[in-house]
């Protein structure tokens, strides 16, 4: 069933965790996301959905500090308190990873533990059972040893979202997670996303209207422009007929500029 059962005066029970303020991004120097605003809270389940080159890479991008944008502000929180960061887990698209770079399953998950504060330390006996614990989680205990160049799409996509999760964070932000994983795993992966959202923010970025629906609680429709769903539980074909109309729209203004 879906998650979209949300009244909008729930945002007033709501901490913030994420404030996006007008924000612009250029990319090889077009404008590729235009006054966007948006806020994530603590306990959030937001779906992204928009065309492929709508901008929601580069927005997570930004979010992530990956990217600095043109124009607006990022701000983070705590307890509802003004932060300089949080903890972040991010699932990068599959086409990012690097899958000849010599490294173990095991090795890549630890190294969603460390931070540049702490680059040099050695990890902790508590950290490494952390990591333990999370590749039994993911099935993934048996391809510890295994170098990620080894490894089927969906596998290495598994390790990935462990490593996103072994630092318990406080957002989860995963950018088109489906990509290379098999139906069985898909359900099991959205089923642990659900336990994690118990503990932290999710942020999915999806192509899947459908999907989007049965799982969050938010969506935002990125097409350079913005336009945001405070409940999913909307019928699958009138958000698509708005985010067809959306596209239009967005796609006859970039065309004329």
């Amino acid at each position: 069933m879906g998650r979209g059962n949300d009244k909008d005066s729930k945002h007033l029970e709501m901490k913030p965790l994420i404030t996006v303020e007008g924000v612009s991004a250029s990319f090889d120097g077009k404008k590729v996301l235009d006054n966007i605003s948006l806020t994530i809270y603590d306990d959030d389940y937001l779906g992204i959905i928009g065309p492929n080159g709508g901008g929601k890479t580069t927005l997570v991008k930004v979010i992530l500090g990956l990217k600095k944008p043109d124009c607006g502000n990022i701000s983070f929180y705590r307890n509802g308190e003004k932060v300089e960061k949080i903890k972040m887990g991010y699932l990068p698209q599959y086409t990012l990873i690097d899958r000849k770079f010599p490294i173990s399953v095991y090795d890549v998950v630890l190294s969603g533990l460390k931070t540049t504060r702490h680059f040099f330390r050695p990890y902790t006996k508590t950290q490494h059972q952390h990591v333990a614990d999370t590749l039994e989680r993911m099935e993934l205990t048996s391809f510890a040893k295994k170098n990620i160049g080894e490894l089927s799409g969906g596998q290495l996509q598994r390790v990935l979202l462990a490593r996103a999760i072994v630092s318990k964070p406080d957002i989860i932000i995963l950018d088109e997670p489906n990509t290379y994983i098999d139906i069985r795993f898909k359900e099991q992966m959205y089923q642990m996303l659900e336990v994690a959202n118990n503990q932290c923010a999710v942020m999915v970025v999806s192509h899947d209207i459908a999907e989007i629906l049965q799982y969050t609680k938010h969506i935002a429709c990125v097409n350079h422009t913005m336009h945001y769903h405070s409940a999913a539980n909307m019928p699958k074909e009138k958000l698509e007929e708005h985010f067809l109309n959306m596209n239009r729209k967005t796609d006859s203004i970039y065309e004329n500029n």
